[in-house]
C-alpha cells in the first residue's frame, strides 16, 4: 500500500468534500482556564469527540461503563477453558479508504496508519455456490459497479435490460439527505423487488450491506441501502477493498490512542485526557453554568459541557433519569431509538489450519444463519501467533440478526450447530478439527435503521446547550455510515462545543454527498415526480 493512501485518511478521490470547521482559538486555555467536558462512552465517537475537544484545550473526562475502550471495536483479554490465554473481540471489522474521519481519529496515534493491514478481496458466496469478487474491481464510479455487476454470475445483461430504471434513478444518483425523502418510507426488500433487481443478486451483493446494519433487507431503510451503494460504489472512487486491524482491535488502535491523549506536553494537544473505565453514568442534572455527572460510584463530576455517545440503551437510560434534559419532544424522540436484533459472534480456535488459498473473510448470502466466514489467524497477530503455536486457526463465524433477543440456550445450541454445519460445507478441511476452545457473544446494541426512523432520529446539537450527541445511531446529514457515522458525528460534537467557547473547529472529509452523474441526477429528480 503507498504511502499517500496510508496516511491520514487524507484519501485519493479528487471529488472528496472538505467540510471546513470554524475559525477560532488553537487552545482555549490561554486566559489560564481550561473549560471542562465529560464524554460519556469511549467507543468511536466518544473517542473522536475527546480528541477534537483535548486538541483545543478542554479538559475531558471520558466516562466508561466497560472495562477496555473501543466500544463495539474494542479487545480485550480472554482464556480458553484450558486456561490459554487469548485476544477476544466483537468481529470482523473492515476498515475502508472512505472512513476519512476514522482515518483522522486513528491517525492521530499512527500518522501512517502502518497498524491497518490491506485485504486484497472479500469474496462473497451464496449457497449455489456463485462467487462474487472484488479482486481487480476499478475504482472510478460508475466503471466500479458496471464491472461488478457485469463479472457477478448473479446478474446477466438481460437483467439490466429489464431494470426499471426510472424507479432504480434514485439508487444511482444519490443525494444526501434527500435520498431519506425519497426512500426512507420503503423498506430495502420491496425497493428491490420494485425495480425488478434479480433475485439472486439481491442475495449475493445487496443483502451483505443490510446484514452491515444487523437487519435483514425486510427491516431496512431503503434509503439507507441506497446511501451505502453511494458511499462505497457510485459516490467514491477509493476502491472496494478495505483494511483491517493488524492485530486486536485494543493493541491496534485504542491503547495507542489512548496514550496519545493521556500524554503530557504533546505538541498541537493543549489539553487532557483522563479516562474512567467500569464506570456507568447513572443521570445528568443541569447546574448553574454547566453541568453535575453522577456515576454509579457515587461521585459526580462537574462540568462545561457533556457529550454523550453511549450506545442506544444507555442513552435512553441516562435521558430517562435526567428529568432536566431537554423538551418534552427532543425526549420522545431518545424514547422512540430502538436497537436491531440481536447477533451472534462465534469465534473457534481449531487445531488444524485451513486450506491456504481460504479467504480471510467471506461473506455469504442467503445461506442462513450465517453471514461471514472470518479467518481471524490470517490477518490478526495474536491469533497467528496461537494458531502457530498449536498448529491450527482462529476462525470466526456471524451470524447477523440472529434472533429478535439473546435465545435460550437451547436455540443458542441450534444455532452454534447450523453455523458449524454451514462452516463445514463450505471449508470441509474444518470438519475433522478438534474445537481446542470455542466462545459465543450475543450482543444486541446497534442502532436500528427501519423505514421510517430517520426523520424521527436525533441529530447531534440538542436543545440543552453544552450538551451534544454522538454515536452511529445519531443522525447526521452527511454521506457517512457504521463507524464512518460513529467517528463524524463525534468530530461534530466536538466542533459544535469548541464554537460555543470559541475554539477552532476540526476539518472533516466526506465522500460527494450527491450522486456524481449529472444524467442520473437528473432522471432520479424526474422518477421522483412521476411517482
Amino acid at each position: 500500500m503507498t504511502s499517500d493512501v496510508r496516511t491520514a485518511g487524507l484519501g485519493r478521490d479528487r471529488r472528496r468534500v472538505r467540510h471546513p470547521g470554524a475559525a477560532g482559538l488553537p487552545d482555549l486555555g490561554q486566559d489560564g482556564r481550561r473549560p471542562r467536558a465529560v464524554v460519556v462512552g469511549a467507543g468511536i465517537a466518544g473517542l473522536a469527540a475527546a480528541t477534537g475537544l483535548a486538541e483545543r484545550g478542554f479538559e475531558v473526562e471520558v466516562i466508561e461503563g466497560e472495562q477496555y475502550l473501543g466500544g463495539r471495536v474494542g479487545g480485550w483479554a480472554h482464556r480458553l477453558d484450558d486456561g490459554s490465554p487469548v485476544a477476544m473481540n466483537r468481529g470482523f471489522h473492515a476498515f475502508f479508504a472512505q472512513y476519512y474521519n476514522l482515518r483522522k481519529l486513528l491517525s492521530r496515534s499512527d500518522p501512517r496508519l502502518d497498524r491497518l493491514h490491506r485485504l486484497e478481496d472479500y469474496p462473497l458466496i451464496d449457497g449455489r455456490g456463485r462467487l462474487d469478487t472484488f479482486r481487480g474491481i476499478p475504482r472510478t464510479p460508475p466503471w466500479n459497479a458496471i464491472a461488478f455487476a457485469l463479472r457477478s454470475p448473479t446478474f446477466r445483461l438481460r437483467d439490466l435490460i429489464h431494470l426499471d430504471a426510472r424507479a432504480a434513478a434514485p439508487l444511482a444518483a444519490v443525494s444526501v439527505p434527500r435520498i431519506y425523502e425519497q426512500l426512507d418510507h420503503l423498506d430495502a426488500e420491496t425497493f428491490l423487488r420494485d425495480i425488478n433487481f434479480p433475485e439472486a443478486a439481491r442475495h449475493l451483493a445487496f443483502e451483505v450491506f443490510s446484514r452491515s446494519f444487523f437487519v435483514a433487507p425486510k427491516d431496512m431503510s431503503a434509503a439507507e441501502l441506497a446511501a451505502m451503494f453511494h458511499i462505497y460504489f457510485l459516490g467514491s472512487s477509493e476502491g472496494l477493498v478495505f483494511d483491517v486491524a493488524e492485530d486486536n482491535f485494543d493493541v491496534s488502535l485504542w491503547n495507542p490512542l489512548a496514550e496519545y491523549l493521556t500524554a503530557p506536553h504533546v505538541p498541537g494537544r493543549p489539553g487532557r485526557v483522563r479516562f474512567h473505565t467500569g464506570v456507568r453514568v447513572q443521570r445528568i442534572d443541569i447546574a448553574s453554568g454547566g453541568f453535575v455527572v453522577a456515576d454509579d460510584t457515587g461521585a459526580t463530576t462537574s462540568a462545561d459541557a457533556v457529550v454523550l455517545a453511549t450506545d442506544i440503551a444507555g442513552l435512553r437510560r441516562i435521558v430517562a433519569a435526567s428529568p432536566t434534559l431537554g423538551t418534552a419532544e427532543w425526549r420522545s424522540r431518545i424514547a422512540e431509538l430502538a436497537t436491531a436484533p440481536s447477533f451472534a459472534v462465534h469465534r473457534l480456535w481449531l487445531d488444524t489450519p485451513v486450506r491456504a488459498d481460504r479467504p480471510s473473510f467471506l461473506g455469504t448470502g442467503n445461506m442462513d444463519p450465517l453471514d461471514n466466514i472470518s479467518i481471524v489467524s490470517s490477518y490478526e497477530r495474536q491469533a497467528a501467533d496461537w494458531a502457530r503455536t498449536h498448529g491450527g486457526s482462529v476462525v470466526e463465524l456471524h451470524a447477523y440478526a440472529a434472533a429478535d433477543e439473546q435465545p435460550a440456550p437451547g436455540p443458542a445450541a441450534e444455532l452454534r450447530r447450523r453455523l458449524l454445519a454451514r462452516l463445514y460445507e463450505l471449508y470441509p478441511e474444518t470438519a475433522a478439527a478438534r474445537i481446542v476452545g470455542e466462545t459465543t457473544l450475543w450482543r444486541q446494541d446497534c442502532p436500528r435503521f427501519a423505514p421510517g426512523d430517520f426523520a424521527r432520529r436525533p441529530g447531534v446539537r440538542t436543545p440543552v446547550p453544552g450538551l451534544m450527541l454522538a454515536g452511529d445511531g445519531i443522525r447526521v446529514d452527511l454521506p457517512v455510515a457504521l463507524m464512518e457515522r460513529a467517528a463524524t458525528t463525534g468530530w461534530l460534537a466536538a466542533n459544535a462545543l469548541l464554537e460555543r467557547h470559541g475554539g477552532a473547529g476540526h476539518d472533516l472529509q466526506t465522500v460527494p454527498g450527491r450522486g456524481r452523474s449529472a444524467v442520473l441526477r437528473t432522471l432520479a429528480t424526474l422518477g421522483g415526480q412521476d411517482r
